[in-house]
């Protein structure tokens, strides 16, 4: 995952286990299959899905510090399965569209699901989490980029200035 990483942003990158929630205000998580088998196995196992140890360690890091989390595509499913999961429910609350299987998965894992649309973002004030499907519909790359647009927005409206 390293060396792709390094290949895709084309810049230095350093493992996410020296990721530390005091040096940075926000943390999003993009989606994409590789998300789905790669950070998780929601992929394979679905909502029994395991999440690997430094993301949910930096999903929790960043929660307890009450700093904002984004998540687009299908990573809203790792941030609902670790939060969900660490709560007990109700869980935080995200969307993944209008896909009602994963929105079920979702419920499974202790959290909650709203559905909204392509363009949109969700976000879940209480928790600080931020939110929007991308390519969970069938889209344009522009509606992509305008949900995704919205859930960073979202993400840096939530950030507390000291």
């Amino acid at each position: 995952m390293l060396v792709e990483s390094a290949r895709i942003s084309r810049g230095e990158i350093a493992p996410l286990s020296e990721l530390s929630e005091a040096t940075y205000d926000a943390v999003i998580f993009p989606g994409g299959f590789g998300a789905a088998k790669n950070l998780c196995n929601f992929a394979s196992k679905g909502a029994d899905c395991d999440v690997l140890p430094d993301v949910a360690r930096v999903i929790r890091a960043f929660h307890d510090s009450k700093k904002p989390i984004g998540a687009c595509c299908i990573a809203p499913v790792i941030v609902a399965r670790v939060l969900g999961t660490r709560m007990n429910g109700p869980g935080c609350t995200v969307t993944i569209g209008t896909d009602e299987k994963t929105a079920a998965a979702i419920g499974t894992m202790g959290s909650k699901h709203a559905a909204r649309g392509v363009t949109d973002a969700f976000t879940d004030t209480s928790h600080l989490v931020v939110t929007t499907p991308a390519y969970m519909f069938d889209a344009t790359p522009y509606q992509v980029f305008e949900g995704i647009g919205k859930m960073v927005e979202g993400v840096l409206s939530q950030i507390k200035v000291k």
